[in-house]
This record gives structure tokens, C-alpha cells and sequence, in this order.
């Protein structure tokens, strides 16, 4: 079999998996770092926050290495902002959600970073353009401190009321514009990525990978589950929460909105456990559930279903560094995501155990 008759085979098993027509796989397969990547021009970035705002922008730093469209903006009037210049391939809906998320958040007292204007969502080369205040702040503490504060903010979180403004479905990581939403959009991110490199797969890992991609498609995503705002990647900092004189402020909402609330708690527990060897740390669970529970009670269904939904975001991390690792010609090493499988076992027992259950 060819190479190009291999890739539309691949092609064809992944539209009959995620639903969609020939064409539309092939574009989710084809176009995923172009739909990804994007590295805007700061210069022209500056250049329209002065005319579209009036400020007196000076300089642009990129704020993160994982992503490189996140701009901190110094101004000469003022205090800086936040610049994040999404892919062209995201639509303005979505960065206009995260603007109504942040409007809710501040209407219910939430720590989360603000607006820095009223009309927070532009159009710049292509991309919607979202700015918010800069939060000046520290990382937080490591050990179980840091998961008291992180379960804490779960919970304050998903105890938060229903809201039409913070209605949309969320909780996908959403790296690739077309899957943000539910956490199934990552088990179905997870797909295309493993797809796209399907071809390149070789003979020796190809036992490995075909149990890797079956594992994706038998994991549960969460549904049925009880719903709440969701953050949606609530475990790393200072990527996504930094601590000020106030306490612990939330940023980056991308990935914000309404779905199985286990999904995101899940994602943190799976943080909390040591990774040589991979072994559950108690203390650190403990304090993630005893600052939860201050604000939510997870049901019996939530506390059966912890174990197997502790492997969604695990699986697309893993499922994207497959990917890349495939793509850039290097190993890939990440087994670690998602083996061994003793540690969600142990981490869920140990999570019930916390929970008196």
C-alpha cells in the first residue's frame, strides 16, 4: 500500500470514528499546526492597541513559552495589560465568550483577572484579539499548599450559580480551535493527533500505538456526570493561576465553561501524585479534597466514575506529544501521562478514602 493510499485510509477511519464526512477529516487531520500555531507580529500588535485603544503601548513580551500569542503590554499611561492574540482559526465567538465569562466572573467576586476595558475583544491580521490586566504576582507554593489553594478554587468555582453568560460548553483543553468545548472534544483532539501520523507510525511501535488509540476511544468523557463552570486546566502555574497579596487570582479562561465538573477535578488529583516513581501522594490529595469539599460534594457516581475520567486530559497530553514526537523526529518519553495504571487506581482509592467513602 502507498503512502498517500495509507493516509486516506487513515482518513477514512477517522472520520467513521469522530462522525464526519471524508472531507471534513481530512481537513481536521491536514490543517492541525496551521490551525495551532500562531505567532503574531508584536510590532503590529503594539501598533494596533494604540490606534484601536488610544493608549500609549510601548513594548510586547511574549508571557508564556507554550504559548507564543500571549503578550504582556507595557503602557506608558497606565498599568500593563494582557495581549492574547489567538489563531486566526479561532472565531471571534469564542474570544467574545471568554470576554462574557470574565464579566460573570467579576459580577460574582471570583478571583479571576479582569477586563482592562469594556470592549475587550479586537480584530488584528486575522485573529481576535482579547485584553485583560496584567496580575502582578508570584508562583504559587508547591506540596499540598498549592493544592489547597488550587481544590479551593475548584470548588468556589463549580458552587458558582448558572448563568446564561457562562452557559457555553467547556472544559476541552481547546489547543486546536475545532475542538474547544466538553471534555470529549480532547478524547476527540486526541484522535486527530494520533491520525495525522498515523502513516509515520513505525513497525516496532505500531502494537503500542494501536493500544494507545483504543484507549482514547473507550475512555469515558464525563457524560451524564453533574455539570459546573468548568476552568478547564486548572493545575499548572503560573500558567493558569499566580498568587497576589489578595490570594490566588485564575487566568487564562480559553478553555472555560459548563460540563462534567469531575473532568476538572479530575485533571488536578492526577497532578497531585509524585512522578519518579509514579505513586500517589496522599498529603497532596488530602489537601485538594479537604478544600473542595468545602464547596462541593461530589456524588457517588462522581467518585466511582473518578478513576476512568482521570484519564481524559492525561490521554491528550500524552496523544499530543505523540504527535509532536512523531512529527520532529524525536522519542517519545511521555509514557508517564497515562502509565501506570496502578496510579489511578490508587490515586481514585485514595480520593474516596479523603471523601469518607
Amino acid at each position: 500500500m502507498t503512502k498517500d493510499a495509507s493516509f486516506k485510509k487513515a482518513v477514512r477511519r477517522h472520520a467513521a470514528q469522530t462522525g464526519q464526512r471524508y472531507t471534513e477529516a481530512l481537513t481536521d487531520l491536514s490543517g492541525l499546526r496551521a490551525r495551532m500555531h500562531h505567532e503574531p507580529d508584536s510590532g503590529g500588535l503594539l501598533a494596533h492597541l494604540r490606534d484601536h485603544y488610544g493608549i500609549d503601548s510601548v513594548a510586547a513580551t511574549k508571557l508564556s513559552v507554550h504559548k507564543t500569542y500571549v503578550f504582556r503590554v507595557d503602557r506608558r499611561d497606565g498599568d500593563p495589560w494582557v495581549a492574547r492574540a489567538f489563531p486566526p482559526a479561532r472565531p471571534r465567538v469564542g474570544v467574545e465568550g471568554d470576554a462574557a465569562m470574565l464579566r460573570f466572573l467579576e459580577r460574582q467576586g471570583y478571583p479571576a483577572e479582569r477586563l482592562a476595558v469594556d470592549n475587550a475583544v479586537s480584530d488584528f491580521d486575522g485573529s481576535a484579539i482579547l485584553v485583560t490586566e496584567f496580575v502582578a504576582g508570584a508562583t504559587l507554593p508547591g506540596g499540598a499548599a498549592k493544592f489547597t489553594m488550587m481544590g479551593d478554587l475548584l470548588g468556589r468555582l463549580h458552587a458558582l450559580p448558572y448563568d446564561d453568560d457562562a452557559s457555553r460548553p467547556g472544559g476541552a483543553s481547546g489547543e486546536d480551535p475545532s475542538r474547544e468545548g466538553t471534555p470529549r472534544q480532547d478524547l476527540l483532539a486526541a484522535l486527530s493527533f494520533l491520525d495525522a501520523v498515523d502513516t509515520k507510525v513505525t513497525a516496532a511501535e505500531r502494537k503500542r500505538f494501536e493500544r494507545l488509540r483504543d484507549q482514547v476511544r473507550a475512555a469515558d468523557d464525563g457524560q451524564g456526570l453533574p455539570l459546573g463552570l468548568l476552568h478547564g486546566n486548572l493545575l499548572h502555574a503560573p500558567d493558569h493561576a499566580v498568587l497576589t497579596g489578595q490570594g490566588p487570582v485564575v487566568i487564562n479562561w480559553k478553555a472555560s465553561g459548563r460540563g462534567p465538573r469531575l473532568a476538572d477535578f479530575a485533571y488536578l488529583i492526577w497532578g497531585t501524585g509524585s512522578w519518579n516513581p509514579r505513586r500517589p501522594n496522599h498529603k497532596c490529595i488530602d489537601a485538594a479534597v479537604s478544600a473542595y469539599a468545602r464547596h462541593v460534594e461530589p456524588t457517588g457516581d462522581e467518585l466511582d466514575r473518578l478513576e476512568a475520567v482521570m484519564y481524559i486530559r492525561p490521554l491528550y497530553l500524552a496523544c499530543y506529544g505523540y504527535r509532536r514526537a512523531i512529527t520532529n523526529g524525536s522519542v517519545f518519553d511521555e509514557w508517564g501521562f497515562i502509565e501506570p495504571p496502578e496510579y489511578f487506581r490508587a490515586t481514585a482509592t485514595a480520593v474516596r478514602a479523603a471523601f469518607g467513602r
